[in-house]
């Protein structure tokens, strides 16, 4: 059975829809198949993602309401060239945009904005304020004389201590204060402390009030953007027809800005990050085997993480909160320093044969390093370690972390129907990457079920488009705070996804 053609035929029409909704932040796949292309070939896809991802305020949130779509459309490209100048070498590049995140919530629930916002959840708040107002009430009570207390006790009486009475009426109280007589000691003590304690409260109240007040920064909904690019740099050598060795650098961009809101985020409810365009390199390396003659091939790819010191520029509004714990806001607030950020590790693993004439069978299997994946912008690793205690992490938390990699796979089978028609069917899994998962993308992986079809006009060249549909995991969302723990702040379920995708490819 010569399928060689076929191989060409059909399995180019998997178009560049296969992970646009993948756990964590995983996006295009990072596919290299384009590279694997026969001769010379070049290629240009386009992917957009519809999602719609919605749930209900539940866990440690005391109010149960809705929280309305929250997962942005997003749309990215993809290109690819390759080139064959000799029989045993090859060279080519491919640009995608493997990682990103675009979300954003709005309407009435926990991760809005809310003039009735506090620092921290009601339990706590009330807490640190009896806590404050006993202690700031016992060190002005106690380093209050004798003589200061007791004029104090005759002042409320509305005596005046100027007149020759008031002061032999202050001589005769103290004198009694001092001896205990009739238990005066206590009753004075009693009453001045009331004093003490009633303006220790007013100002306490004043502090949070005003505390209370730097919430929700410029007000708004909770929002993440993450974008990165790649072009990876590919040199292959293929001793004979059968066997492909390649390897090459890998060179990444990453942009992000995060702002949260709502009472979910406590302390971090106004705070900003903005990671400005940062660049850095890494790797990649495979080898692939083929036997054109039943149009098998297999691939496995590997790539390296990707290490960044990114400069994040942060705001913190509630940083004065830190006085009522008994530290400086202006320590973290001059505090100055980069955050470590590295994009993760990951193999792929594809294959397809033919099955019967003019008939493929395709599969891919992906795993992403997700557990070893944290953001910790700079500032808000300094206020989590200021404030881990109060949430039973001693150690600080992260802003974005996983508990679990991801594994996926793709299997699908592609028929050519005439010279110039072919299409596919093809089904998905993704394990997503832990649950509880982040707030700022709340999925547990998916199942999806795709099509997709191809015309060539030509032999030479194509054109290529496909839908798939997901049904997207159920997943408890949790704040970075809660990370590590059982606890969540909502829970999202019976979510969906529609995903398009077009593919354009040239052979010369």
């Amino acid at each position: 059975m010569k399928m060689k053609s076929l191989a060409a035929a059909i399995a180019l029409t998997i178009v560049p829809v296969s992970s646009v909704f993948a756990a964590a932040l995983d996006r295009s796949g990072q596919s290299v198949a384009a590279f694997l292309q026969p001769d010379n070939y070049f290629e240009a896809g386009f992917s957009v993602l519809d999602p719609d991802v919605s749930g209900q305020e539940a866990g440690t949130t005391t109010t149960q309401r809705n929280i309305g779509d929250m997962a942005d459309d997003y749309a990215f490209p993809q290109v690819a060239i390759k080139v064959q100048p000799t029989k045993n070498f090859s060279f080519g590049i491919l640009y995608d945009q493997p990682f990103g995140a675009d979300a954003s919530y709005s309407g009435n629930n926990a991760f809005v904005s809310d003039s009735t916002d506090t620092i921290l959840g009601a339990q706590q708040l009330a807490g640190i304020r009896q806590s404050q107002i006993t202690t700031n009430t016992n060190n002005a009570f106690n380093a209050l004389t004798a003589e200061q207390r007791v004029g104090a006790a005759l002042q409320s009486q509305g005596v005046d201590l100027t007149t020759p009475a008031g002061q032999a009426r202050f001589a005769g109280t103290l004198a009694a204060y001092n001896n205990n007589v009739g238990d005066t000691r206590n009753q004075i003590d009693t009453g001045v402390r009331a004093g003490v304690q009633a303006v220790v409260t007013q100002r306490v109240d004043a502090g949070l009030a005003a505390v209370n007040s730097t919430v929700g920064g410029t007000g708004g909904g909770t929002q993440v953007e993450v974008e990165t690019q790649n072009l990876s740099f590919l040199f292959g050598f293929q001793p004979n027809e059968n066997l492909n060795f390649y390897a090459g650098p890998v060179y990444q961009t990453i942009k992000g800005d995060v702002k949260l809101r709502g009472q979910a985020y406590s302390l971090y409810n106004g705070y900003d990050a903005k990671i400005s365009e940062e660049t850095a390199w890494g790797w990649l390396a495979g080898m692939a085997y083929q036997i054109p003659e039943i149009a098998l091939k297999a691939s496995v790819t590997y790539r390296s993480e990707i290490d960044y010191d990114a400069n994040v520029k942060e705001t913190i509004p509630t940083l004065g909160a830190l006085a009522l714990l008994g530290q400086n806001p202006a320590t973290i607030a001059a505090a100055q320093g980069t955050t470590s950020i590295t994009t993760p590790q990951s193999v792929n693993l594809d294959f397809q044969t033919g099955v019967m004439a003019n008939t493929v069978a395709f599969a891919n299997v992906r795993w992403v390093d997700w557990t070893n994946f944290s953001i910790q912008p700079y500032k808000f690793g300094m206020l989590s370690n200021a404030v881990g205690p109060l949430v039973n992490q001693p150690n600080g938390f992260n802003l974005v972390e996983y508990s679990e990699d991801q594994w996926s796979a793709n299997v699908g089978v592609g028929r050519k129907v005439t010279d110039k028609w072919a299409g596919n069917v093809s089904v998905g899994w993704d394990s997503g990457a832990g649950n509880p998962v982040s707030t700022l993308g709340p999925t547990e992986g998916y199942w999806n079920a795709g099509v997709g079809i191809q015309f060539s006009p030509a032999p030479n060249y194509f054109v290529a488009g496909g839908v798939k549909y997901f049904w997207l995991g159920d997943a408890k969302a949790q704040t970075g705070a809660q990370a590590g723990t059982n606890a969540y702040v909502a829970d999202f379920s019976d979510n969906t996804a529609i995903a398009y995708g077009l593919k354009l490819g040239y052979r010369f």
